[in-house]
């Protein structure tokens, strides 16, 4: 057991170190990246780009993400950012959730906490904030328990192209529901694969360090999700990536790459499947940034005043979140209809009797 301890330590150590190395001192612009893995992949929405004009320029030009990390109903909540490197997202979601909330950015590389701190009273003049609503702790996502950090005490959890570079993704996600309160959220964005990569992939110190070598095959990053707690995980947007370097496309071969943003909820009762008990929910189109519909997911775009069917799963995302101000709902679970219409599962027997059957039944 101390053996295999020992070579567990040494390789999270060696990681730990190529990431460090790559972020803190290979990595001095987002010009330096050689693939398009992390950048964002996604537009901006045009809400979003005043708050980004009011993060200083240095910030900005640190950045690494591969996607938008901005979840919507964030005023006066309590944020964690993993993996916050320059902290842009931190930034910006500092101003959504406004001077009576807290964003707390956790990340191990010094030089990029570096350039995140020395910013803080520049972004608080920026906001207009009397005081600042940002923290940065230097730490491993995999050990946030070793940190100040209460179980329970956080809205939600972001994290933008940062699990991928993890040696243990499980203790990340066993962390993050730790510290996630009832009804919270993790919403993040990450670099997926289409099949689990071979030893020679995953090793590539630019691979990894460009959020490749270390991206899960994503029906084991569902795997990995619900034995964690996150029953229901939910796709709200992807996009393919390419990879431009000679180098690097000939060492990946057929593979292919996605980059794309998941949110999973810390809630009891959630089923394994989407099951249909006849509700429905009307929303009221109060959230901000969206009076016209409300996207939860890929799957689930709700316009304003129309009642959209819903499986239990999804009602319980809403009603036990903090988006159920912003609802009607109609229905309980009192009664059962089987399995959601169009949620990609179907019973799986036939449902017309062969020909010659009859009426009666013997094994």
């Amino acid at each position: 057991m101390i053996c295999i301890n020992a070579i567990a330590a040494g390789t999270l150590t060696i990681m730990y170190d190529i990431v460090k190395d790559y972020y803190g001192k290979q990595l001095q612009s987002s010009a330096d990246l050689k693939t398009s893995a992390c950048c964002d992949a996604f537009s901006v929405p045009g809400w979003l780009k005043p708050l980004l004009s009011n993060i200083h320029d240095e910030v900005l030009s640190r950045y690494y993400g591969c996607g938008l990390v901005c979840p919507s109903e964030l005023k006066g909540k309590r944020v964690l950012d993993l993996g916050c490197g320059s902290g842009r997202d931190v930034y910006a979601l500092a101003q959504l959730v406004g001077e009576s909330g807290l964003v707390v950015g956790v990340d191990m590389t010094d030089e990029q906490l570096e350039v995140a701190r020395k910013h803080a009273d520049y972004h608080r003049s920026q906001f207009g904030f009397k005081a600042s609503n940002v923290r940065f702790l230097k730490g491993y996502i995999e050990k946030l328990d070793e940190l100040d950090l209460q179980a329970g005490s956080f809205d939600v959890v972001v994290s933008n192209c940062v699990l991928n570079l993890s040696p243990d993704k499980d203790a990340v996600l066993r962390e993050v529901f730790r510290l996630l309160a009832p009804g919270g959220e993790f919403y993040f964005s990450d670099v997926y694969a289409d099949r689990r990569l071979n030893p020679t992939v995953a090793k590539d110190p630019v691979l990894y360090g460009e959020c490749l070598g270390g991206a899960l095959y994503w029906y084991d990053f569902l795997r990995h999700a619900q034995r964690n707690g996150f029953i229901d995980p939910r796709l709200v947007e992807d996009k393919p990536l390419d990879i431009t370097d000679e180098r690097l496309s000939a060492l990946v071969g057929e593979t292919r790459f996605y980059s794309a943003t998941y949110r999973l909820f810390k809630l009891d009762g959630l089923e394994s499947a989407c099951e249909d008990y006849g509700q429905a929910v009307i929303y009221k189109g109060t959230i901000e940034h969206a009076a016209h519909a409300f996207t939860l997911d890929k799957h689930h775009h709700i316009e304003t005043g129309k009642v959209f069917p819903v499986c239990g799963n999804t009602w319980r995302m809403l009603h036990d979140t903090r988006f159920a101000p912003h609802f009607e709902f109609i229905g309980d679970f009192s009664r059962h209809y089987g399995i959601f219409e169009g949620c990609g599962s179907s019973i799986p027997f036939d449902q017309q009797q062969t020909s010659g059957a009859t009426g009666g039944a013997c094994c």
